[in-house]
């Protein structure tokens, strides 16, 4: 079993930045960040592998958003910046007690443990 929290959500300026942390008791060899907004399916915005540091992100973050970790903390950060109000969602962190291939990053299925959700958004 693995525990999954998430924090630091908020509401922040277009253009702005927030940065989410996701803490996890028990071993996750795989983490991801996903995100839902209203009506819309959750989609993939990250992932991270502990064993080789990889990391991939979704076209629509790529250049804005950086995941970052401290292994110490067994945490997982997500550094967004350059927010735009298409990035308000609820933002969710996931884990894999298993190494998971890179082709399989992005697919939540992937991912058998969940956090609650933090809410994000990006309005003026």
């Amino acid at each position: 079993q693995v525990q999954v929290e998430e924090s630091g959500g908020g509401q922040v300026q277009p253009g702005g930045s927030l940065t989410l942390s996701c803490t996890t008791a028990g071993r996750a060899r795989t983490m991801g960040w996903f995100r839902q907004a209203p009506g819309l399916e959750r989609e993939f915005v990250g992932a991270f592998r502990w064993d080789d540091l990889a990391t991939v992100y979704a076209d629509s973050v790529k250049g804005r958003f950086t995941i970052s970790k401290d292994s110490a903390k067994k945490t997982l950060y997500l550094r967004m910046t350059s927010l735009k109000p298409e990035d308000t969602a609820v933002y969710y962190c996931a884990a894999a007690q298993n190494r998971k291939i890179t082709s399989a990053l992005r697919s939540a299925d992937s991912y058998n443990f969940w956090g609650q959700g933090t809410q994000v958004t990006v309005s003026s």
